[in-house]
């Protein structure tokens, strides 16, 4: 049961902000059809070792057997077909509002841009680009598709996804904290704030009484006691509930 008094706290504090800062996980793409990897019953609970495959090391040592995984893990078969769902529209509908909203997301598949979210900050990367090791030239998703071990033109060398991999440095984080800290209303949504450093990003503004903090996920998180709004729940009905009342 959706808890109407958090519902109707977020909505005042939308209305009343005018820059708002969005951190998303997972959970933001599971309604969309995206499997959330650290989730009951998600890649983690296999015997196949993610981390491993999915890191700098492996990647170098063993390029095809990497980019055969990756494209399986990701999914990328089905990738072209995946939408943005009702809570990545509504971040961006809240542009057309006249609220700078800056998205900060720990997402690779780029629904929130192809919702129409101009600002949007891809700490992890994403699966929709990658570029050679040699030249640094880009090749974007339809390149990605149409070879098995994808290679540039140029100097026919394996290509290496945009993705952050583990061992591998995120990108955008100042400009992920200063957001944050330059906002009114910060919201959480499908995280559970455990890979680091992005899980660190609440502590810049735990003490900053002028910013109001709000967390959707359907599980508790260790960072609850930060935020003045928490909700257990769905992000996708919770969204439309505020939607309606806004």
């Amino acid at each position: 049961m959706i808890r109407l008094e958090a519902v109707q706290k977020l909505t005042e504090a939308l209305k009343e902000a005018g820059k708002v800062a969005v951190l998303t996980g997972a959970g933001m793409s599971t309604a969309s059809g995206i499997p959330d990897f650290r989730s009951r019953g998600g890649l983690y609970d296999r015997e196949l070792n993610v981390e491993a495959i999915l890191s700098e090391s492996y990647f170098h040592s063993k390029p095809k057997l990497f980019w055969k995984y990756f494209k399986e893990i990701f999914g990328f078969q089905q990738i072209r077909e995946v939408e943005p769902n009702a809570g990545h529209l509504f971040l961006a509908e809240l542009e057309a509002m006249g609220k700078t909203v800056t998205i900060i997301t720990q997402n690779v598949d780029g629904l929130h841009r192809k919702a129409g979210s101009s600002r949007v900050l891809e700490v992890h990367g994403s699966l929709d680009q990658a570029r050679c090791p040699k030249c640094h030239e880009e090749y974007g998703l339809k390149d990605l598709l149409a070879e098995e071990i994808p290679r540039c033109r140029k100097h026919d060398v394996i290509l290496k996804p945009d993705v952050v991999l583990f061992e591998g440095r995120v990108k955008h984080m100042e400009e992920a904290v200063d957001a944050i800290c330059g906002c009114e209303l910060f919201i959480v949504l499908g995280t559970s704030l455990t890979v680091y450093p992005v899980k660190e990003l609440p502590n810049y503004i735990r003490h900053d009484r002028g910013i109001t903090k709000a967390i959707i996920n359907k599980e508790p998180t260790m960072m609850d006691e930060l935020f003045d709004i928490v909700v257990h729940e769905e992000i996708v009905p919770v969204l439309n509930r505020v939607k309606q009342t806004i």
